[in-house]
């Protein structure tokens, strides 16, 4: 079984700028490079990741698919390009350095002011060219209108595969339910979103790592995807906030033990394998676009 981290993050200070809160900073505000990372992975028994853009920065894009070329085991990357309209979109997808490590196109929607942004004509025009070039669009809202807007572009898109991160964001913290359980429920009615079983910023600021607390809110998105469009990730390191990468990853291991092992081994890298097109085998998961959903 090949297991497949969906989601982390690398950076450098210096190199460009990360804001963080003030309560992420202490853990935070330091270099965290593929390296570190390859030092937890052999205990956490991670084969690969996907490497995800954290700006809405060209140059960063540029910098991780050429870390990724020299990088076997980052099956793939998220980047960003600016989604101005249609002819942008292309030019700058087409300008990206070792194109085939690109497996997908993300936009820090939350960045935006207006929680309609996705919706705009151009924007929408931009991602019909992400689609058109066989790429995932991965996304994170970070509040119910934005989750509205998501729903909204897969409709448009349905040939397009869509990628939600962090479980969409739930009340955890709060031990909420709705609106978050409702739009779920919708997604999971559209075939082409996948989600991430991982928790974001937002939630690793205020919670310490609990997988019982977590297990409702599982559940409800296994009820409603199915094991074979959930995928684990990490989002490491900013899930080091909350817990360490061994520990996070034997909680995922705990949250899907109920399922079969066909199940549990979709949601460990099968469902990242098919929805990003990785390539299959255990330890060499390079890009082979011929089998990208």
């Amino acid at each position: 079984m090949t297991v497949i981290d969906a989601h982390q993050h690398v950076w450098r200070l210096g190199q460009r700028d990360h804001i963080w809160p003030a309560k992420a900073l202490p853990v935070l505000a330091r270099n965290f490079t593929p390296a570190d990372l390859n030092q937890l992975m052999h205990r956490a028994q991670v084969d690969g990741t996907i490497l995800m853009q954290s700006l809405n920065d060209p140059d960063e894009t540029r910098e991780f698919l050429r870390l990724a070329a020299v990088t076997p085991w980052i099956s793939g990357v998220v980047g960003w390009v600016p989604l101005a309209g249609p002819e942008a979109t292309a030019n700058a997808i087409h300008a990206l350095p070792h194109r085939d490590k690109l497996v997908g196109i993300r936009h820090l929607i939350n960045f935006e002011p207006n929680p309609s942004w996705l919706l705009q004509p151009a924007v929408q025009e931009a991602i019909g060219v992400v689609a058109a070039q066989g790429l995932v669009f991965d996304v994170v809202p970070n509040d119910a209108a934005r989750f509205d807007a998501v729903l909204a572009t897969a409709e448009r898109h349905p040939d397009m595969t869509m990628v939600i991160d962090h479980l969409a964001r739930p009340p955890v913290v709060t031990g909420g339910w709705e609106p978050w359980a409702s739009q779920i429920a919708r997604a999971g009615q559209l075939p082409n979103i996948y989600i991430k079983l991982s928790v974001g910023l937002d939630i690793a600021l205020e919670w310490s790592w609990a997988p019982d607390e977590l297990r409702q809110y599982v559940d409800h998105v296994l009820e409603h995807f199915g094991p074979g469009r959930i995928m684990a990730a990490s989002n490491w390191p900013v899930s080091t906030l909350t817990a360490n990468y061994t520990t996070l990853w034997k909680g995922i291991r705990a949250l899907i033990s109920g399922l079969k092992p066909h199940e549990s081994a979709m949601v460990l890298g099968g469902t990242a394998i098919r929805a990003f097109g990785l390539g299959t085998a255990a330890g060499d998961c390079r890009i082979s676009k011929g089998q990208r959903a």
